[in-house]
């Protein structure tokens, strides 16, 4: 028996490495643990290919991979340690790879059979928006359901989405709305952050020097490829040394600029009422102590603190959720004014 080979797309420049996928009997065989995590990479790798082919017409999967994928969906069906809505999803699953199957023209390609056919694509026929919305659920479901079922958290970096490539061109930006991240500690709220900015027509991101990498690659899969197209720099506004000319003579001597600046914190002016500038720096602070008092003193000594009403008995946000309230708020008003 012969093993195909599923390649993984693994960049822009779409470079792959093989990886053998193993015969469905032999799968079979395996002790049950280990048996799903190997479905659940084959699925994962299958995904990203899905996601990093972005190109029409570019080779994604061979016949006998789409066939695998179904096959592997009706084997899963038949694990009853799974729940009944997990074998359900297993059962639509199959489906949905049939069909890719049957637009490829490809019903009786088996990976089992003794021989394997010549590759093909799913091509034209996978770029229609049903069929590729299918493929993709009934991958990302099992992917999912596999990874639960081993024991593993599923976190944000888990997600599978595109390479990310997107069009700064596209971009309304709104000239003069900048953001400091004051010591943001997680990775995951720094992409989130700059997806959200990016999303809302920030100019400017401005990170303090212990604000975590936006480079880091929980911070890249968070922002899904915003970082690559907004501008960002590092920048310490609020040194010790530097703080009471801060005060003095605003952030012209750092950014060489005028901006007014403002913080989102708490017992600040309420979020409907607070006079959002057109040009302006917006302040985050940590996830832990918030804004630092030198640049709330900063913040109070131009326009003061912008405060998000809540009413639960936490009385606290996820540092991403608030700004992107804030920051959604902003980018309206701004909007308004065009």
């Amino acid at each position: 028996m012969r093993n195909a080979a599923l390649r993984i797309w693994k960049n822009r420049k779409y470079k792959y490495r093989e990886i053998t996928l193993i015969p469905l009997y032999k799968l079979d065989k395996l002790p049950r643990t280990q048996r799903l995590r190997k479905i659940a990479k084959f699925f994962s790798f299958a995904e990203n290919r899905l996601c990093m082919a972005v190109d029409k017409g570019i080779k994604i999967f061979s016949a006998a991979e789409l066939v695998f994928f179904k096959e592997a969906a009706m084997l899963l069906e038949k694990d009853d340690l799974f729940n009944d809505d997990e074998r359900k999803a297993f059962k639509e699953a199959a489906l949905d790879f049939e069909q890719a199957v049957s637009a490829n023209n490809a019903e009786s390609f088996s990976i089992t059979g003794k021989s394997l056919p010549k590759e093909s694509l799913l091509s034209k026929k996978l770029n229609e928006h049903d069929l590729r919305a299918n493929f993709h659920r009934a991958l990302n479901s099992i992917r999912h359901i596999l990874l639960a079922q081993t024991g593993r958290d599923q976190a944000d970096w888990d997600f599978i989405c595109g390479d990310g490539r997107l069009d700064p061109q596209k971009r309304q930006i709104f000239e003069g709305m900048h953001v400091y991240m004051e010591d943001i500690r997680s990775p995951f709220n720094v992409g989130a952050m700059f997806r959200t900015a990016e999303s809302f027509g920030v100019e400017k991101i401005i990170l303090s020097p212990l604000c975590a990498d936006p480079r880091h690659k929980r911070a890249e899969r968070t922002a899904m490829g915003c970082i690559d197209i907004i501008t960002w720099e590092r920048n310490d506004l609020f040194s010790l040394e530097d703080s009471s000319e801060i005060l003095n003579r605003g952030f012209q001597s750092k950014l060489n600029c005028s901006l007014p600046i403002f913080a989102l914190e708490t017992g600040g002016v309420p979020l409907n009422e607070f006079p959002f500038p057109r040009r302006g720096i917006l302040i985050t602070g940590s996830e832990e102590l918030g804004v630092s008092p030198r640049a709330l003193a900063a913040a109070d000594a131009s326009l003061g603190r912008v405060t998000i009403p809540s009413y639960g008995t936490k009385a606290s946000l996820n540092v991403s959720v608030a700004f992107g309230i804030a920051v959604q708020t902003w980018a309206q008003k701004n909007f308004e004014k065009c």
